[in-house]
């Protein structure tokens, strides 16, 4: 039998007490405790949700194939449509279309290999088999139906259920050429979920029409040439139809099901294990009819369009992702509003947020200390996010009962010195970047604006503007060519963010919560947002991945116009008005390990 050292690559080490050398996975003998350890990666126990980019064409009873980053959509809507959409993981790309509008079909397959069976409008049996670039029409149904689940590959498929003038339980095989009766269901239903493949599915929920109640809840399991009604025990939580489904026999998952005569559309999501179904984290927008793609299991799925013809799409991101949260940490020495920062969790940099003191402080990881303050006492003001603790800049604000200012100064690691002032004089604006490359951006004069400027170390420069003007936004970024603008307001508060390249802003995928006033850390392809107002006041902390946003644990404490720096890893909330103005500081981290021993 092979050692742990041929198995692995390294002997067992004896250490006395947690080895600070190991590496994820390795174990190790801790003589202290006499205990063998390991180090666990820390993961999560639930999923979550996190927007992408919506659909060009808004629509329900709308049907998919492909994955979470490769999906298509096909039909839905009213009349039934014929536009379909491709999926990158990030936006969608109208296609060639269906030769036969329709809606509530049943669709499976790639995105470059796909299937659209039968649907509405009447209900049709036609069948249409997609190459990546266009359809053609293949052989029909054997039934007509609509609200029917398909699974499977093109060459190797399975449609069951739908409904014609009442529910049906037909399950028909497709070999790629033709369509094959096969053993029926038990429960005839219709718009049910399903997933797996031709020779192990499964079909769950379903009703016996829109608007009518009961709806079923019952589970079976398909072998290939029976399917088999699941114990009571296996049943989905919640009764109804509608619902977005993908996965596998054992691994499947199930999102947005509609109990229309009870609650109507629901966020619900519940996970398949091979023998139960759990609830877990629900979709950020609640709907039924909506899209999905297929296969894979119940750790990646995407949802797309649904009730009242939303555009919207959303993407599950299973257990086993890092656990991030926020802790409390040493309070600032001076409680203030809307100030600036710049730095990292350990090293960080507070400054502003008041106008009759321009206090500056010190983080080093545990307690903060002053050091002088601004020459310009100032709130309302941008910094150079990916700034240092010795080299920052501070721009723009409130300055002495004036409306606003363009003062810029720089701090050199002991004292603030005035350099050359921005363009635009004004307030409640974002930056990013650092002391030599700097950006400052949109922010509020006597109503707001959109300029961005770009700082050289010397001179600012004013470059192509942010594509929504607003104030009381964040900002983070590296520097002046790569940055991150998110939230803020106009008229409303705004979800929307958008990624600088160093010459334009371009729309990315927008938060789940509209909000102002708000803190950010990271940049522009790994960031955070929390805290602000809708109004009202939040919590509310979301993780960006450089195409969508995901909500996450919330801060401790609920608070507006409050500052942020660091990382999406490693970040760092201080200050803001509760009311009233606030000291306080919280840490955000996502620990990669755990040691755990064998008897845990």
């Amino acid at each position: 039998m092979a050692t742990y050292k041929e198995k692995v690559g390294t002997a067992v080490v004896n250490y006395a007490g947690d080895y600070p050398g190991a590496v994820e996975g390795e174990l190790w003998y801790d003589s202290t405790n006499k205990d063998f350890k390991y180090l666990y990666p820390n993961v999560t126990a639930a999923g979550s949700w996190r927007t992408g980019g919506n659909l060009n064409t808004g629509r329900e009873q709308t049907s998919g194939a492909g994955t979470q980053t490769a999906a298509l959509c096909f039909g839905g809507g009213y009349p039934g449509k014929t536009e379909t959409e491709k999926y990158n993981g990030a936006s969608w790309t109208e296609v060639n279309n269906l030769n036969s509008g329709r809606r509530s079909a049943a669709g499976f397959g790639t995105q470059t290999a796909a299937i659209c069976a039968g649907g509405l409008d009447p209900s049709l049996a036609i069948v249409e088999s997609f190459n990546g670039t266009n359809w053609t029409e293949v052989g029909d149904l054997n039934t007509a139906r609509s609200g029917a689940k398909g699974v499977g590959t093109t060459p190797a498929g399975l449609v069951y259920g739908g409904y014609t003038t009442t529910n049906v339980a037909v399950n028909e095989s497709w070999n790629g050429s033709a369509w094959t009766e096969v053993a029926d269901m038990n429960t005839g239903r219709s718009n049910l979920g399903g997933a797996g493949t031709q020779t192990a599915a499964l079909a769950f929920n379903g009703g016996p029409q829109a608007n009518v109640s009961p709806k079923i809840y019952t589970t079976e399991s398909w072998n290939g040439s029976a399917w088999t009604e699941l114990p009571s025990s296996s049943n989905t939580i919640t009764a109804g139809e509608g619902a977005g489904s993908s996965g596998s026999q054992t691994s499947a998952i199930a999102f947005g099901i509609s109990a229309y005569a009870s609650s109507g559309p629901t966020a619900r999501t519940e996970l398949w294990n091979g023998s139960a179904w759990a609830e877990t984290t629900d979709l950020n927008t609640g709907r039924s009819t909506l899209g999905s793609g297929s296969g894979g299991d119940n750790t990646s799925a995407i949802g797309f369009g649904g009730s009242s013809n939303t555009t919207a799409t959303e993407e599950w991101t299973g257990a086993g992702a890092a656990v991030g949260a926020w802790s409390t940490a040493t309070s600032l020495n001076n409680a203030r509003k809307s100030p600036a920062g710049s730095g990292t969790q350990t090293a960080g940099l507070a400054f502003g947020g008041d106008e009759s003191t321009g206090y500056t402080e010190l983080y080093n990881g545990t307690n903060w200390t002053e050091l002088n303050d601004l020459i310009r006492p100032r709130q309302l003001l941008g910094s150079s996010t990916s700034g240092t603790t010795t080299a920052s800049l501070a721009f723009g604000g409130l300055y002495g009962g004036q409306p606003t200012t363009a003062v810029t100064e720089s701090w050199n690691g002991t004292n603030w010195t005035e350099v050359n002032d921005l363009n635009t004089a004004r307030a409640r604006l974002g930056g990013a970047g650092t002391q030599t490359s700097a950006l400052a951006i949109s922010g509020y004069t006597s109503t707001y604006v959109g300029n961005t400027e770009l700082w050289n170390g010397s001179n600012w420069t004013e470059v192509n503007d942010i594509n929504t003007a607003r104030y009381a936004l964040a900002g983070v970024g590296v520097d002046s060519t790569s940055a991150l603008a998110f939230g803020g307001y106009d008229t409303e508060s705004k979800s929307s963010a958008e990624t600088w390249n160093g010459t334009n802003w371009a729309d990315t995928g927008d938060m789940n919560t509209a909000r102002n006033s708000l803190g950010g850390a990271g940049d522009r392809t790994s960031a955070l947002a929390f805290g602000g107002s809708g109004p009202p006041q939040t919590t509310n902390t979301e993780d960006f991945n450089g195409a969508t946003w995901a909500e996450v644990n919330n801060l401790n404490t609920s608070r507006e116009s409050l500052a942020g720096l660091g990382t999406s890893t490693a970040g760092l909330a201080f200050g803001g008005e509760v009311p009233p103005p606030s000291t306080a500081t919280e840490e955000w981290n996502v620990p990669s390990n755990t040691v755990k021993t064998l008897t845990d």
